[in-house]
């Protein structure tokens, strides 16, 4: 992005500016690779001090928006989906502007032992929450708006969304796939895209990358034996 020399001078800077994003992925579509981010997303979440918000529904946008206006001692970017998004209304719009603003939290919960987390954020969320609807009762969605916000969180914390005792994890996002080792403890359960995108319609697009809820399942099911 032209943008990129200006946004790091903020985070150096400890300037608290809001930059809106409006292609968060390879969901653009016809715009064809060249308009399509794969890396930018990852690539913004490496600088240090900016907070990128990728928020998954309408109520998580506002809890970034909140966020980011309440900042005081650094940049946010809000990347913004421009496909239609589900009202994620498995929890209260509290909870989802609260987790927006924690950087991530338990979307849906599990009702049975816990044997599996899926991670997501923006717009792959509505993915992973179709997804356990068919793994079953022991599996747990996270939704991820901020890596920045919840790597600052307290252990505790970390530990109620992510618990150590589960280490069978995750995660999807249409974009590269580096980065989210992190949370899914194993590389090898980070899907995505590491390649450049392809132009078509953008249901087209992801159905051919394979960021579906069908996608999920079949890796879960495997990572479950």
């Amino acid at each position: 992005s032209s943008d990129l020399p200006s946004i790091r001078i903020a985070a150096l800077a400890h300037l608290p500016v809001i930059y809106i994003f409006t292609h968060d992925s390879i969901g653009v579509g016809e715009d064809g690779p060249t308009h399509q981010p794969v890396e930018t997303v990852m690539g913004l979440r490496l600088i240090p001090n900016l907070d990128l918000q990728r928020p998954a529904d309408p109520e998580e946008t506002a809890g970034s928006w909140i966020a980011a206006a309440q900042r005081t001692d650094g940049p946010t970017i809000l990347a913004l989906s421009r496909q239609t998004l589900p009202m994620l209304n498995q929890v209260d719009a509290a909870t989802r502007r609260e987790g927006a603003a924690r950087g991530a939290y338990v979307l849906v919960k599990e009702t049975a032992p816990l044997q599996l987390i899926l991670l997501a954020s923006g717009s792959e969320v509505q993915h992973m929450v179709a997804a356990a609807a068919e793994l079953g009762p022991g599996v747990r969605v996270v939704s991820v708006p901020s890596f920045f916000r919840f790597n600052k969180q307290d252990a505790a914390y970390r530990e109620s969304v992510l618990p150590a005792s589960c280490t069978k994890r995750i995660s999807l996002e249409a974009g590269v796939t580096f980065g989210w080792e992190r949370y899914t403890l194993n590389h090898e359960n980070c899907l995505g895209i590491d390649r450049f995108g392809a132009s078509a319609p953008g249901p087209t697009v992801m159905e051919k990358f394979g960021i579906t809820s069908a996608a999920v399942v079949a890796h879960a099911k495997k990572l479950l034996g």
